[in-house]
């Protein structure tokens, strides 16, 4: 199998976050994931204490006397849609604060799995905000029609899945963007490889959206996506052709 059909398969990018997980307990790894840990613990707390109570406010309120029938149907389904979006939302920010770590854990990654001591390309920090700035209005700009149809009764039946799918391209790019941001390139290129990989980007985004699904688990994925994404990187050809 070329470096090309790796990057795309989904058995390839389920083994890479499994051995991320092996490789969460490493020495060499503790000092860039504490931190990480620790922002994760005080922002998902914040989502647990009190986006439960906000989204229970939300259903009512949109709920409409004529679907009040559905409501075992309705309730789920917005808990759900806003659940992703909490958790969407949440995920991207502890990972902008812990981004300066998350960097040097993917370049020690890299040391360990290799054998050899890389450094990290350098780049001007306008370009890196820059580059930052697009991907965040990428995501938010397909956040923004999902949220409206999870608002429309009836049509947010299946939004979701939209969310659920939405959300694993999101975190796939989220988390591909740190290994790839440490080889030189910026969100453009990152994307352009992303579609290039789809299947396998899809697959690894959508096990770590599981991930954080899972309570006490989740604190730790966000390091896990991390490392098990710069080993997916490591193994595949980034050539577009």
């Amino acid at each position: 199998m070329s470096k090309k059909q790796k990057g795309n398969n989904p058995v390839y990018a389920v083994n890479c976050l499994l051995k991320g997980l092996k490789l969460i307990g490493h020495k060499q790894l503790r000092k860039f994931i504490l931190i990480p840990l620790l922002i994760n613990l005080v922002l998902y707390s914040a989502v647990f204490g009190f986006g439960y109570s906000y989204i229970s406010d939300l259903i009512i309120q949109f709920i409409p006397d004529w679907l009040l029938w559905l409501e075992w149907l309705i309730w789920p389904i917005f808990f759900l849609s806003f659940s992703a979006i909490g958790f969407f939302t949440f995920t991207l920010l502890a990972n902008l604060i812990a981004a300066p770590f998350y960097s040097q854990l993917s370049a020690k990654t890299v040391d360990i799995i290799s054998g050899q001591t890389h450094t990290i390309e350098n780049l001007p920090i306008n370009q890196v905000i820059f580059s930052e700035a697009k991907r965040v209005l990428y995501l938010i700009s397909g956040m923004l029609p999902l949220l409206i149809l999870s608002l429309i009764p009836g049509i947010n039946l299946i939004a979701p899945f939209l969310w659920l799918l939405f959300g694993a391209w999101g975190m796939g790019l989220e988390f591909m963007a740190y290994p790839m941001e440490n080889k030189g390139l910026l969100f453009k290129e990152q994307k352009n490889i992303a579609k290039g990989r789809r299947i396998g980007v899809l697959c690894f985004g959508g096990l770590v959206v599981a991930g954080l699904a899972i309570p006490i688990f989740n604190l730790i994925v966000a390091p896990v996506a991390v490392i098990g994404a710069t080993i997916y990187i490591h193994g595949v050809s980034l050539e577009n052709k």
